[in-house]
């Protein structure tokens, strides 16, 4: 079994957290049914459609890369403070920032999302800033961390319409006020 990020209402009203019907998500199903759009894509999005659930295992390298951090899909800070591994609206809100940004600036690069594009596009975000020297390195060192043992990269197959996809439902929780539970 692996990590699902479940849309929840906000806040809590009793023990447990309610899930957000899946119909608060029907309109994913109008990508995940269009023929132009490549089988990730189309199967993130009818996931999100049915369910109002991301199967977030396979994005929680990615996303801490991103967003600098460790467990951000796990939302192990939550569950240090609050007991539950929740995100908040505002952390929903954040999460989808970061990815609409990576998957903004990752245009230039095309569609396929590999390790090297990533870094290229963090390499080129850090590039411009005040401490780009000790941010550059700590980027390196995130890096290298994610490679194996013999030096070899994450294989990561994603393309930048399913990261769209994954934003959206972040965005969407954010914007109508719904957390997300961390569910492993």
């Amino acid at each position: 079994m692996g990590l699902d990020n479940v849309a929840v209402k906000w806040p809590r009203t009793g023990r447990f957290y309610d899930p957000v019907a899946p119909a608060e998500f029907v309109d994913f199903a109008e990508l995940a049914d269009d023929p132009q759009v490549s089988a990730p894509t189309a199967a993130l999005a009818g996931h999100v459609a049915k369910t109002g659930t991301v199967r977030a295992t396979a994005y929680t390298e990615l996303v801490d890369l991103l967003l600098g951090l460790d467990g951000v899909l796990y939302a192990t800070e939550a569950a240090a403070e609050d007991e539950d591994p929740v995100i908040d609206p505002d952390g929903c809100a954040w999460i989808a920032g970061g990815l609409e940004r990576f998957v903004e600036s990752h245009r230039e690069h095309g569609e396929a999302v590999t390790f090297d594009t990533v870094g290229a596009v963090l390499r080129a975000a850090l590039a411009g800033g005040r401490l780009a020297d000790q941010q550059l390195r700590w980027l390196d060192n995130r890096l290298d961390g994610l490679r194996d043992e013999s030096g070899g990269a994450p294989q990561w197959s994603f393309s930048r319409s399913e990261l769209g996809v994954l934003s959206r439902f972040y965005r969407r929780c954010a914007d109508r006020g719904f957390a997300v539970y961390a569910d492993f």
